[in-house]
């Protein structure tokens, strides 16, 4: 098949736009959604005990600590939430799911939009708990239905465009919200809310139907070396993953990653704040997230699809790992502002573009079972559990680096990990174009 084909056609002659499109919406209404309960759940918290503060069993916590245990707090939300996916995934598929959680979000918003306006404490651990659940169960079930829709040769030529979608929203969602948050109320934004998830449940059923038009070959069996029994239990996602050193891999690709990126942000907010000060603080982040998500779209709109085409999935994996290791060395040997401020860029500008779409693409030769059990668990429960964990790694180290003159020499412990996340990545991507071989002679 040509790499140089562009998205209009598979390699059958068939129109894929049909797809595309309602799935590149699909993917940039909840991303900018994400981006509007953000602002929301953590303004109403933060103001909500900003005065008074927060009192758990006689431990007073300020406003930004109780935060933090509410972040802690959305990991055993994701546990549940992975839980409740896996249940529904054994009778569910694709945009079934979607269905399933969209009618639970509209429900969930139009209550919401009556309590919001005078919260009190249930209403507001409730609102954040439910903003970051929304984020976990929409983001699973859209590249659940994505996966499940395409083969691997597809997956090369639409992944691209289609996440796309999440980096405009990503980059478009933000600056739309800073302009407009304060002219309208909050129950306001939960009603404008509501109307994309039903946007988000319309264009799932207009991709559905070219699926079922055009409908990808399935793996039979798991690649886990034993595959659970059927019906086993609701954590066979977890169980699958002990089996198989390929979702292994794909499981130390997501830790790994989490470390760096804690690590490069402290190092990253430890440079602007011993360079400046007072009110150049946030302007100079603000430029700074501009440049990192403006990155992200460039990437995606000119790189990501032409890499995973003519290189392949392998080859788009090491770009965020070489990235985070090129700004490592630049910061290890010039800790200056602009090397220190560009470690959010290696992060941020690869990581939601170019990666995002070569580790989704990982999942699309499984079996049904892993693409929705076992990557449910690693997106909704490992993710996080190595995001907690990756804090607790980086409050250890910069106890050791306190001072901006040592702040340097975390890149040398970032480089490590990024070795052995380039390391995860290359079994990861030859094993996919393995499976994918399969696959594409199966079709």
């Amino acid at each position: 098949m040509n790499s140089t084909q562009g998205v209009s056609e598979d390699g059958r002659g068939r129109p894929q736009w049909a797809f595309a499109v309602p799935m590149f919406l699909y993917f940039f209404l909840v991303i900018t959604t994400f981006w509007v309960l953000k602002p929301l759940k953590s303004a109403l918290f933060l103001e909500y005990y900003d005065a008074s503060g927060f009192t758990l069993a006689g431990w007073y916590l300020r406003a930004a600590q109780a935060e933090l245990l509410a972040k802690v707090l959305n990991m055993f939300v994701a546990l549940a939430a992975a839980w409740i996916f896996a249940r529904l995934a054994r009778g569910l598929r694709r945009e079934q799911l979607t269905y399933v959680f969209c009618a639970f979000f509209v429900v969930s918003f139009a209550l919401f939009s009556q309590l919001i306006e005078e919260p009190g404490d249930f209403v507001v651990w409730s609102f954040y708990l439910l903003g970051d659940l929304f984020t976990t169960l929409m983001v699973t079930a859209f590249f659940a239905f994505l996966n499940d829709s395409v083969t691997p040769e597809r997956a090369r030529r639409l992944y691209g465009p289609i996440v796309l979608g999440g980096v405009l929203g990503g980059a478009l969602g933000p600056t739309f919200l800073r302009l407009w948050i304060e002219r309208f109320s909050p129950s306001f934004w939960l009603w404008a809310s509501l109307a994309a998830v039903l946007v988000i449940a319309g264009t799932a059923y207009v991709a559905a139907g070219w699926v079922r038009r055009n409908p990808p070959p399935e793996r039979l069996e798991p690649v886990s070396v034993e595959a659970p029994s059927e019906g086993r239990s609701a954590w066979e996602g977890a169980t699958m993953i002990l089996r198989s050193r390929y979702l292994l891999a794909i499981v130390a690709i997501v830790g790994f990653y989490e470390i760096c990126s804690q690590v490069l942000d402290f190092q990253f907010k430890a440079t602007v704040t011993h360079f400046l000060d007072g009110a150049s603080i946030g302007k100079h982040m603000t430029l700074v997230y501009a440049i990192s998500n403006w990155t992200a779209l460039v990437v995606q709109l000119f790189l990501t699809r032409w890499v995973m085409t003519r290189f392949g999935v392998l080859t788009a994996l090491l770009v965020l790992p070489s990235a985070v290791c090129a700004g490592s060395a630049g910061f290890l040997i010039w800790p200056m502002l602009w090397t220190g401020s560009l470690l959010n860029t290696a992060d941020s500008g690869f990581a939601y573009s170019i990666n995002q779409s070569s580790k989704e693409a990982l999942y699309v030769p499984l079996s049904k079972q892993e693409k929705y059990q076992a990557k449910a668990f690693i997106d909704m429960f490992v993710q996080r559990f190595a995001k907690v964990l990756a804090i607790g790694v980086s409050l250890i180290l910069t106890t050791w680096f306190q001072h901006f003159e040592a702040v340097r020499w975390l890149s040398v412990f970032v480089l490590v990990v990024a070795l052995a996340w380039m390391g995860a990545a290359r079994y990861a991507g030859r094993r996919f174009e393995e499976y994918a071989a399969e696959l594409d002679r199966a079709a």
